[in-house]
């Protein structure tokens, strides 16, 4: 605003206005929720991507991603411009356990169809929620569920 610029002190007479008019100020409202909701949840399945592919790449699971997947779900609603306090708190939270849920799914249904012969997508298809659930539970040992408890309170603190 070039209306705003101030001079140097002790130059003029005339003090600087306290506020900075309304057409400088950053007065953009916050998204509304149904779209918050819809770019988390693209957010979170993006980074649940990279997850996937960086662990299917060091053929490793990659737990540690859950860190990550916080950070990113802080930089989203603070980019969303949503207000803070619970409600931003818990989309976070939502979104972490979104991604991780959708990494692990995804993890196992991969390895699963490299011994079957399966493409990914195949096997996430043909896997049932009471085989792959078990799958989940063996790949993921004490220490993988530390970085993944480590994501989810990480994203809690990050977002409210």
């Amino acid at each position: 605003c070039k209306h705003v610029i101030l001079p140097p002190p002790h130059r003029y007479p005339v003090r600087p206005p306290a506020t900075l008019p309304a057409a400088c100020r950053n007065s953009a409202p916050p998204a509304p929720f149904a779209f918050a909701a819809g770019v988390l949840l693209l957010a979170s399945l993006g980074v649940a991507a990279a997850w996937v592919l960086l662990a299917m790449a060091i053929d490793r699971q990659s737990s540690w991603m859950a860190l990550v997947v916080a950070a990113d779900a802080a930089l989203v609603v603070r980019l969303l411009r949503m207000r803070p306090g619970a409600l931003r708190a818990a989309c976070g939270v939502l979104a972490t356990l979104l991604a991780v849920v959708a990494a692990n799914w995804v993890l196992v249904a991969a390895w699963l169809g490299r011994y079957m012969g399966l493409l990914p997508w195949e096997s996430m298809l043909k896997l049932g929620p009471g085989f792959g659930w078990q799958l989940v539970h063996q790949a993921n040992g004490v220490a993988d569920l530390a970085w993944l408890a480590a994501g989810v309170v990480a994203a809690a603190l990050a977002c409210r």
